[in-house]
């Protein structure tokens, strides 16, 4: 299983801001080029990203879909690539202070990734998750620290639930 944090120098309410800006998806994930909603509020629960991923002159599509949201503690996604299969991704906001610990884990669950799930797959996964994990903590902290929501109703409804302020 591929397990990696990161600590955040930031409170979780301004983390999970950026976790539910659709329009920040392909700057904190690694492999996206570019991503559009396709379904749904994200991050609501069956929200829908479609993204293309380039490597050289190859270029795919695929989409990932919000399992399950709890504003400012947990996001797991369905990342489905088509050919190559689908991932279960998991990412668990922890307060650490007046920061945050963002765990990250990942596993393969259909198609060949799943298929072929091993130790060598978990190291390829650690060092794209290590990767994905810094350009998230990068986009949070250099984000300012009031306001600053650049999402959608979802995104802004989420953020306020994390941070407490509402439903």
């Amino acid at each position: 299983m591929a397990v990696r944090h990161q600590l955040v120098e930031a409170p979780s309410d301004r983390v999970w801001a950026v976790l539910a800006d659709p329009g920040l998806y392909g700057r904190w994930v690694v492999g996206p080029t570019g991503s559009r909603p396709v379904d749904g509020d994200w991050p609501d629960e069956g929200a829908r990203l479609e993204y293309t991923v380039r490597l050289g002159p190859f270029s795919g599509s695929g989409v990932t879909t919000v399992r399950s949201a709890d504003p400012g503690r947990l996001l797991e996604l369905e990342a489905d690539s088509g050919r190559l299969g689908t991932a279960r991704i998991a990412i668990e906001l922890r307060p650490w202070g007046a920061n945050t610990l963002v765990i990250v884990d990942e596993h393969p669950l259909r198609g060949p990734g799943g298929a072929l799930h091993s130790a060598p797959l978990d190291a390829l996964l650690h060092v794209r998750n290590r990767r994905m994990l810094r350009r998230l903590a990068d986009l949070v902290e250099e984000r300012p620290r009031t306001g600053g929501h650049t999402g959608g109703p979802a995104a802004r409804r989420h953020a306020a639930r994390a941070a407490g302020n509402g439903p």
